[in-house]
């Protein structure tokens, strides 16, 4: 492998006004029967076939100047006659999917995934790849950069020019940004860490360092030793209202709310806030937690199709633990807040009827099929691997703590599969992560495992709060709008009058439509069904501002009659009105728990 030539790439914005990167690819020795070329179906970390070859717009081959014919072989595979090298394939890719999973071109930004764009040159995957990224042309673009993590090749830092991966693998886990971004630079655990952010906002870039930095450096604490990258990139984007994460090796993509950044002269950490250092925290855990500690089915990935695991509970549960866990534990945020957040997390758990039809194994296999591709029956048919999983993982570490006297706990679990299989880069098996929470804990815990991911029993989150001397308190929802975390503002008793419909609505403009109808409630038994458009509720019109004053006014068996569109066709439907159920979930912090509790507290909260 060391004397054979490596594949070579370009990118460049060919046209950002029209979207379109013209990709090049370039093979020293073809394959002497035809060398075929494929583009991934899917990107690593976001568990759905995503079938990215539909967004290439044109596609051709020339070896020395002279056309090569290409046969397009499936979906995204394509094969060009038998020539002689070099052999170039030139692409043009459709790039408007502003998410951390595509690529997206206009006359602001260019952003991109390897997926979306590098060709895999089948059979030749180990090569070491060379990329030469080209800003587009035109004077409105001189003040454009280049964001990465990917090795600079010849490219000056944050410029245009040469890069370079190990293989392609490596490659498609770099993702680029490029424009004229604000940029910010950090040291934790001893490497360099980078802040990217694109699009208009008003961050204090230096405050972002410096908790980004706690944060960063308290993971790599858990985890021991040095950390597994030479270098760190956080590519943030910023936009009007947005949410999500996908991890790389030595970077990630993020899409934020630009008001979820923090300004000069805020002191506090705002909930907005909050919510961005626990997406941020998330996406580094996963540097640890998925990009080396991983299934056994990942190793390698298979990019043409489905990589099936019951063990996405654990990668993206555990990491859904300790996002939140890692604020508290480096001290961005207080406990109390803490609770809050995970009184939201049991809240959510409690308003999924599916919780009760799916298991966390099962949730954790039909990602592929279910969890992207959620429909208006998933709340009855399914449960988050990501939510319940973060639940299961807080079990396992307070049943261990208990059990051992503080002792051990989950960070001696992660520390051991870190040794075992992140480390070594061996692939976890299947019951690889049960077996090293026993060895780890020195605890039986099979059981455990039987129920909180096989079955679909409640989890035991009441007696294992109690050990670390936190209560709990399941209540009615005091409006549609309360998410769960603080404890009610009104009495029992009120709350016991309140009336729910049983179903989750959406505001469109002045219209208030059903998304979601749950199982067991007042509207799914009335015949109710998600898209209805609630017009009015015993002759009064139904606003999305006014119905839920509206359904304060009633009491729990009291009967209403709506009017409602379906489609094009307007129905009455009567329904009896439901108490509230119980779903609502706040925790507090018990000021007589005994000392072993307190003990157990701080050892938890504290790490």
């Amino acid at each position: 492998m060391k004397n054979t030539p490596p594949i070579r790439y370009r990118i460049v914005p060919k046209q950002p006004e029209a979207h379109l990167f013209e990709v090049t690819c370039t093979v020293a020795d073809p394959d002497p029967a035809g060398q075929r070329f494929a583009l991934p179906a899917w990107i690593p970390g976001s568990y759905m076939i995503r079938e990215f070859a539909k967004h290439v717009v044109a596609i051709r081959a020339e070896a020395r100047g002279v056309p090569i014919k290409l046969a397009k072989l499936d979906k995204h595979t394509w094969r060009a006659a038998p020539c002689g090298g070099p052999l170039v394939v030139i692409m043009e890719v459709y790039a408007w999917d502003l998410s951390v999973r595509g690529a997206h071109l206009d006359t602001t930004h260019g952003f991109f995934n390897g997926p979306c764009v590098f060709l895999r040159v089948l059979g030749k995957e180990e090569r070491a790849c060379e990329v030469e990224i080209l800003p587009p042309r035109g004077r409105r673009y001189a003040r454009w950069r280049v964001a990465t993590a990917m090795p600079r090749n010849g490219a000056r830092p944050l410029g245009f020019g040469g890069y370079a991966a190990a293989d392609y693998d490596e490659l498609i886990d770099y993702p680029v940004e490029m424009g004229t971004f604000t940029h910010e630079t950090f040291t934790a655990a001893g490497i360099p860490h980078e802040i990217v952010v694109t699009g208009r906002h008003r961050a204090d870039m230096a405050r972002l360092a410096r908790d980004l930095k706690r944060t960063c450096e308290w993971q790599a604490r858990l985890f021991g030793g040095p950390v597994p990258m030479d270098q760190y990139v956080f590519l943030i984007t910023a936009i009007g209202d947005g949410y999500g994460g996908l991890e790389h090796r030595a970077s990630t993509a993020l899409l934020c709310a630009r008001d979820d950044l923090p300004r000069a002269g805020m002191k506090e950490v705002t909930e907005s806030y909050r919510t961005f250092l626990g997406l941020a925290s998330h996406e580094y855990f996963h540097t640890w937690n998925v990009k080396r500690i991983k299934p056994a089915s990942f190793t390698p990935y298979d990019l043409d199709r489905e990589n099936y695991t019951s063990l996405l509970w654990a990668f993206e549960g555990i990491t859904a633990y300790y996002d939140d866990l890692a604020l508290v534990r480096c001290g961005l945020i207080k406990p109390e807040q803490y609770l809050e957040l995970i009184g939201r997390s049991i809240t959510q758990l409690l308003r999924t009827p599916g919780r009760r039809r799916q298991s966390l194994a099962e949730a954790s296999w039909d990602a592929w099929i279910k969890y992207y591709r959620p429909d208006e029956n998933a709340p009855n048919a399914t449960v988050s691997y990501y939510g319940k999983g973060s639940l299961v993982a807080l079990c396992l570490d307070l049943l261990i703590r208990s059990r051992t006297a503080g002792r051990k706990s989950l960070d001696h679990v992660l520390r051991a599969l870190w040794q075992r299989y992140g480390r070594t880069g061996l692939g976890v098996p299947e019951d690889g992560v049960e077996h090293v929470a026993e060895e780890a804990s020195g605890l039986k815990l099979r059981s455990h495992f039987d129920r909180w991911l096989r079955a679909t029993d409640d989890l035991p989150l009441e007696s294992m709060f109690e050990t670390v001397g936190v209560e709990m308190e399941i209540r009615p929802a005091e409006s549609q709008s309360d998410r769960g975390g603080k404890p009610a503002s009104k009495s029992a008793a009120v709350l016991a009058e309140r009336v729910s419909l049983g179903a989750r609505t959406v505001g469109e403009g002045n219209e208030l439509k059903l998304s979601y109808v749950f199982d067991g409630g007042a509207a799914r038994t009335a015949g109710f069904a998600a898209g209805d458009v609630l017009v009015a509720m015993d002759g009064i019109r139904v606003t999305p501002k006014s119905f839920d004053a509206q359904l304060a006014q009633r009491r729990p068996g009291e009967r209403a009659r709506f009017t409602v569109f379906r489609r094009d066709e307007l129905h009455e439907i009567e329904v009896a009105l439901a108490a509230a159920p119980a779903d609502t979930c706040a925790l507090k912090f018990d000021k007589h728990a005994p000392g072993k509790a307190l003990r157990l507290r701080r050892g938890w909260l504290g790490g």
